[in-house]
């Protein structure tokens, strides 16, 4: 899969995988902030950005393969890779894969647990409604919970850019990419057996994955660290995009 990919810097390989349906421009603040020190490499995932869907069954194993193939590509053997939201999930698949090659581990308003039942039944009501109404319909149920009630109130520009993001995402990789997290396994038993530190990072204003979700994964990696974001929703790295980098950056200089 010949997938569209921002890489900018030199210093330290930084991957960073995007939500839920959204693309990699949705990291352009990180690697401003960044990427004078790390080498940022964003991919757009099956679909989303500028990438192709391709003809596959789907499964995040199939994109974390996409991701471990990319690597392959870039001469790449071990990484700090991160990802938010459904990035966390690909994160999960790719280091079931391939552990070896993280150097560590940034999940951001993700969670390791499987889909409940009710969260399934969720997924399938999505992809009725992105075949039936489109990606404007998906951006107009998501939105009132992906951000917080703070960036409602004081970030209409946030509001914008997530709309305009989701709205040009095709109807068949929302679809599939819905169909790929509703079989995605429970992740907490292959974070406690992780050996590569772990930063977590949540907003307190994440209802969608809380507070609640982020301290079992930073319970389950050993001598991780978590920051919670106040004032912030589901998409972290938008919504406060400088404490995000902070926190990212502090992760990183600390050696890990």
């Amino acid at each position: 899969m010949d997938l569209q990919v921002g890489d900018i810097g030199d210093g330290p390989p930084l991957v960073l995988l995007h939500a839920f349906p959204l693309s990699s421009a949705m990291w352009s603040r990180q690697v401003d902030a960044l990427g004078n020190d790390y080498r940022i490499i964003t991919p757009d995932q099956r679909g989303f950005g500028g990438s192709p869907l391709g003809d596959y069954e789907p499964s995040l194993d199939l994109v974390a393969d996409d991701v471990a193939a990319l690597l392959d590509d870039l001469g790449l053997d071990d990484v700090v890779l991160g990802g938010l939201s459904m990035g966390g999930y690909v994160a999960f698949a790719l280091f079931r894969r391939a552990p070896r090659r993280f150097t560590g581990m940034v999940l951001a308003d993700t969670k390791a647990q499987a889909d409940t039942q009710e969260g399934r039944e969720g997924r399938r009501k999505m992809i009725d409604l992105v075949r039936e109404g489109g990606a404007r319909a998906v951006a107009d149920q998501m939105l009132p919970k992906l951000l917080g009630p703070t960036s409602h109130d004081s970030r209409p520009e946030v509001a914008l850019a997530v709309r305009q993001m989701i709205e040009t995402a095709p109807v068949s990789a929302i679809a599939d990419a819905s169909r790929a997290m509703m079989g995605r396994p429970d992740s907490i038993p292959d974070l406690a057996a992780a050996r590569c530190p772990g930063l977590v990072i949540v907003g307190a204003e994440d209802v969608i994955t809380p507070a609640t979700d982020a301290a079992v994964m930073h319970r389950a990696i050993a001598g991780s660290r978590m920051v919670v974001l106040p004032g912030v929703g589901h998409l972290s790295s938008l919504e406060a995009p400088d404490a995000f980098s902070s926190a990212l950056s502090g992760f990183l200089q600390s050696g890990m």
